[in-house]
């Protein structure tokens, strides 16, 4: 389809035809934004160059955020969550200054794993689901799931013969969030193939795992201690008879 270029345009015509362009260069932010960008350039009397980058950078804006949306519902997670809603004066042993290093992502740019560990309710999927959706709106591939779940998936594969393609789309995210650790005890078989996971994705990518057993306990899970761990929640700090983990705060 080819539009007629007439000079001397009235303003109905005018709009029409910018209308129909957007549709045809599929820009439906420039289509939607259009009559306030120009009511505002007129009376602010912009420049050409000042009104078309307004539309352009209006556009810019729009693609980027609907990339954002589909990162994250392309994670899977639950439910929403962020660290602006994040409870902070909950758990004083969570250090505010930490997690907002680790909202900048470089963790994730560099391969690392992060691990938050904790009893029940002191806001370890919070934190995770939150960490995972500030990496997907930085522009990382992130998955979420529970422990359970992603063994039960991985047995079934191992019986169809998909293990390895299954491992292998697993592999692939940048950021693969692991919630619900050590809720349920796992067999031999199930932790082995969630270590082969784990094994795909070590110095490559990073994993998120929030988890209410001490690593110590999971022998699949080594190599990956071996590397480095963070805790985040200190559930056990300070405990009586316990030796101190790591925390942050």
């Amino acid at each position: 389809m080819t539009l007629p270029r007439q000079r001397g345009l009235t303003e109905q015509a005018a709009t029409t035809a910018i209308d129909t362009a957007c549709r045809l260069l599929r820009l439906p932010s420039i289509r939607k934004e259009f009559p306030d960008i120009a009511d505002r350039a007129m009376k602010d009397q912009m420049t050409y160059r000042g009104f078309l980058a307004e539309l352009l950078m209006a556009e810019c804006d729009d693609r980027a955020r609907r990339r954002s949306e589909r990162r994250i519902k392309a994670a899977g997670f639950p439910r929403e969550k962020s660290l602006r809603t994040f409870d902070f004066d909950a758990n004083p042993n969570i250090d505010a200054a930490t997690v907002n290093t680790l909202a900048s992502c470089e963790w994730i740019k560099k391969g690392q794993p992060l691990c938050l560990i904790g009893d029940s309710g002191t806001g370890k999927s919070h934190m995770l689901i939150a960490l995972g959706t500030e990496a997907a709106m930085q522009g990382y591939r992130v998955r979420y799931t529970l422990a359970t779940k992603l063994v039960n998936e991985l047995v079934e594969a191992a019986d169809e013969k998909q293990l390895s393609k299954t491992i292998a789309r697993y592999g692939r995210v940048d950021l693969l969030c692991i919630d619900e650790l050590g809720y349920m005890e796992l067999d031999r078989h199930g932790a082995e193939l969630l270590f082969q996971v784990l094994t795909e994705r070590e110095e490559k990518n990073s994993v998120a795992i929030a988890s209410n057993e001490s690593f110590g306990k999971a022998h699949m899970f080594r190599r990956t201690r071996a590397r480095r761990r963070r805790n985040i929640t200190g559930s056990s700090c300070g405990s009586p008879g316990t030796r101190h983990r790591r925390c942050l705060g």
